[in-house]
């Protein structure tokens, strides 16, 4: 059933004409081929997934997850949904397809004539980028920070639009007596730099929570699984939350959306050595690009102790899964991106 609410999805139906979402995804979960090669290759990923599952690891990659968080959300405003699905797309060359994932994903592609539009995933570093851009069947690329959009503008021009991925709130639920027994989850995610930070900063951050007597977990992204992810956050009563930069960043978000708030190290400073020659002044980047008063603090590196003494004292006034309701809604995702899906059939 279509969700009522603000956004009146009924012209994109009408404009759909009963025709499915066609979506493309290339990844280390899910293989954009058909045939005994997609049957291979599809053994392949569930052994992987066997394999990382056993060590404990995360054995989705976050552009996976996106992707099942648009499918998801298209689903439950009322679309319907065909993935990988090479013979309709073939038999109908004008209608749109949706393509995600990893940069391999445009190769896997590539025989398809059908406009399409790019996201959530990789399209490659600006040279590259400008490349995908200047094929005409591309008629949309998306990415969900605007930071980011801006930064490759100069190589996509108007091509390039934000969209985000909409936060689930019906599965990241709270409980209607949560019990906060552990008082903070430190989720590492700090990609670049890592032997100073672990010398450095870390010991701060543990220094403080010690100081106080506070009990923690440290969870380290891609060295976790979501299930015990979700578990912490229903005991937690924060996160501290430590990245450099985010295109949007689902993890601090589940946090959020299940009314956990979050202390975000957010130094607004790229560090990506791969994308600081792209740098312009006017860059301005974030390790949480969706957040607001409601949700927690930021802090600079030099500033962590006052910042936690001051996300402490305001704890439980913090009203983050309001904001992912307004800001970070499954309706809004599904709209804007059927409304991107149907422009590349006009533009």
């Amino acid at each position: 059933m279509a969700p009522t609410g603000m956004f009146d999805f009924a012209p994109l139906r009408a404009r759909l004409a009963g025709r499915p979402i066609l979506l493309f995804y290339d990844g280390y979960e899910r293989y954009a081929l058909e045939g005994l090669r997609g049957l291979a290759a599809s053994t392949r990923s569930v052994a992987r997934y066997a394999y990382r599952s056993l060590r404990g690891k995360q054995v989705h990659t976050g552009f996976y997850t996106a992707f099942v968080a648009l499918e998801t959300s298209l689903r439950r405003c009322g679309f319907e949904v065909r993935i990988n699905d090479f013979d309709y797309a073939r038999r109908h060359p004008t209608t749109p397809i949706g393509v995600a994932g990893y940069v391999s994903v445009l190769e896997r592609t590539d025989a398809l004539p059908n406009p399409r539009i790019f996201g959530p995933g990789d399209f490659g570093y600006p040279p590259e980028t400008a490349v995908v851009a200047a094929d005409p069947r591309f008629k949309t690329l998306t990415h969900p920070s605007q930071w980011y959009v801006e930064l490759y503008r100069k190589y996509c021009g108007s091509k390039l639009q934000p969209w985000f991925v909409g936060i689930d709130l019906a599965k990241y639920t709270v409980p209607a007596d949560p019990q906060r027994t552990l008082d903070y989850i430190v989720y590492d995610k700090i990609r670049w730099r890592r032997e100073v930070y672990e010398t450095t900063f870390l010991p701060r951050v543990f220094a403080a929570l010690d100081a106080k007597g506070r009990s923690y977990v440290t969870l380290r992204y891609g060295e976790h699984r979501q299930p015990t992810y979700l578990a912490h956050l229903r005991e937690a009563r924060g996160v501290i939350f430590l990245c450099e930069h985010e295109t949007q960043g689902l993890a601090y978000q589940e946090a959020l959306a299940m009314n956990v708030p979050v202390l975000a190290w957010d130094d607004e400073k790229l560090v990506d050595p791969r994308l600081l020659e792209f740098v312009t002044p006017e860059t301005h980047v974030s390790s949480v690009p969706y957040f607001d008063a409601r949700c927690g603090r930021r802090f600079k590196l030099d500033a962590f102790e006052a910042e936690f003494e001051r996300f402490e004292a305001d704890l439980s006034s913090y009203q983050p899964r309001a904001y992912v309701a307004e800001r970070l809604s499954q309706e809004e995702c599904a709209y804007r991106y059927v409304s991107l899906y149907l422009d590349a059939e006009t533009r």
